[in-house]
């Protein structure tokens, strides 16, 4: 069980260092989502909410109506708690759409909410291989670093994703939970 943990620590740590440092670098996006984006970054209080749907609703789309109905079948199994059952739709999803960054961070949050940290963590990297700017898988990533107590490196991947939604709820609630540890705190 030590060996699996450690060589754990060291793929999430890898894994973190290759997100913090490559960035969107290489990102292929569309111009839509790219303004997408930008209006997310730039929006107030008021408008964070509805401007970060917009944002998920276009990186749900897969140009399969097939595809949708997949990933749309794993996050309702998902909210229910049938974790194993959200797999089985996102594996169909991740298969036959493996160039679909969102069937992989789905799938990612089914493996993490079933207590498989590594399987979520491969999914993880390939999702954030194939959209960098993916908030929430970065956030997910964060989320285990703070698991695997590597706070300091989780506080790095909340203000990643801060800097791309700076109305990231969970990230602002994570990132002041570890300042009052005294990780993520500037002089």
């Amino acid at each position: 069980m030590g060996i699996k943990i450690v060589n754990l620590k060291h793929t999430v740590a890898a894994l973190g260092c290759a997100v913090l440092l490559c960035g969107p670098v290489g990102a292929e996006q569309s111009a839509k989502v790219t303004d997408l984006l930008e209006a997310l970054r730039t929006a107030t209080p008021e408008q964070a909410d509805a401007a970060e749907r917009d944002v998920e609703r276009e990186w749900s789309r897969s140009g399969s109506a097939a595809m949708d109905l997949l990933l749309k079948r794993g996050r309702e199994a998902l909210a229910v708690g049938d974790f194993n059952v959200a797999i089985d739709h996102l594996t169909a999803l991740t298969d036959h759409a493996p160039d679909f960054a969102e069937g992989f961070h789905a799938r990612a949050t089914a493996y993490y909410r079933a207590d498989l940290y590594g399987p979520a963590l491969d999914d993880l990297e390939t999702a954030l291989a194939l959209n960098p700017d993916n908030f929430n898988a970065i956030f997910g990533l964060g989320v285990l670093f703070q698991e695997l107590d590597q706070s300091r490196r989780a506080a790095e991947l909340f203000l990643r994703v801060l800097a791309i939604n700076p109305h990231h709820e969970n990230a602002e609630k994570a990132l002041e939970q570890l300042k009052k540890s005294g990780i993520g705190r500037t002089l």
